[in-house]
């Protein structure tokens, strides 16, 4: 029994690694994604995956390409999105992606979630951030609350010329004495943010404690 359980062991480290150079490099391809890369992450391993890949190609008018025939609906997804691409460049391939998902009609697995996929920089190995239940806007914020009542409402923008880690925490830091009961907060990005920046910003925001603030799963990319 014990040398099955170790053989089994051995088994999934290997299938693991394997995994990590699917993550890095696309079959038959050999492009590269480099990773956006993170100091902590809760979740660093995910069974039952399947890989999207968002390349930065300088060769496209538009510097991507999206790889997307692996995926399969009823499993986890790992979006393996290139460091350097802007948020413009990204946000609307991630969309298609997640309508994807969100739009299937059959072999559809409800428990099955999205994921970033990152380099975690502590372990030196791949680090994952949930982003399932994250809508992304490219419209005009006013449009969408123009049916709300704009009462209570706090904005937090995160400015691509001033996104390092510090300015990030400083910025959070402005609203954590927010009452969490009565104010809603809508997350705000530059569009010329690049993927880095903004995964900086996502791990910084997942520190907060979900009692001080309130955050609106609607972001806005403008």
């Amino acid at each position: 029994m014990h040398n099955t359980d170790s053989t089994i062991k051995i088994l999934m480290k290997h299938l693991f690694l394997i995994l990590i150079i699917l993550l890095l490099i696309s079959c038959g391809n050999e492009k590269i994604v480099q990773l956006p890369e993170i100091d902590h992450s809760d979740i660093t391993k995910i069974l039952d995956v399947s890989p999207a890949y968002l390349f930065y190609d300088e060769t496209k008018p538009d510097s991507i390409e999206l790889n997307r025939k692996n995926l399969i609906s009823t499993t986890n997804w790992l979006v393996n999105i290139d460091k350097r691409l802007t948020l413009e460049q990204a946000i609307p391939s991630i969309v298609f992606i997640q309508n994807k998902k969100r739009d299937a009609q059959i072999h559809k697995n409800e428990s099955a979630r999205n994921y970033y996929t990152c380099h975690y920089k502590k372990i030196n190995n791949l680090g994952f951030i949930d982003f399932t239940d994250i809508y992304y806007h490219q419209e005009d914020f006013g449009n969408y609350l123009k049916n709300y009542s704009l009462e209570n409402v706090s904005v937090l923008f995160f400015n691509s010329e001033r996104a390092t880690s510090e300015y990030i925490v400083t910025q959070i830091k402005q609203f954590q004495e927010i009452d969490s009961l009565s104010t809603k907060l809508y997350l705000h990005f530059d569009k010329k943010m690049n993927f880095q920046q903004y995964i900086t910003c996502k791990e910084q925001l997942q520190k907060i404690d979900s009692t001080q603030i309130n955050i609106d799963n609607n972001e806005f990319i403008y």
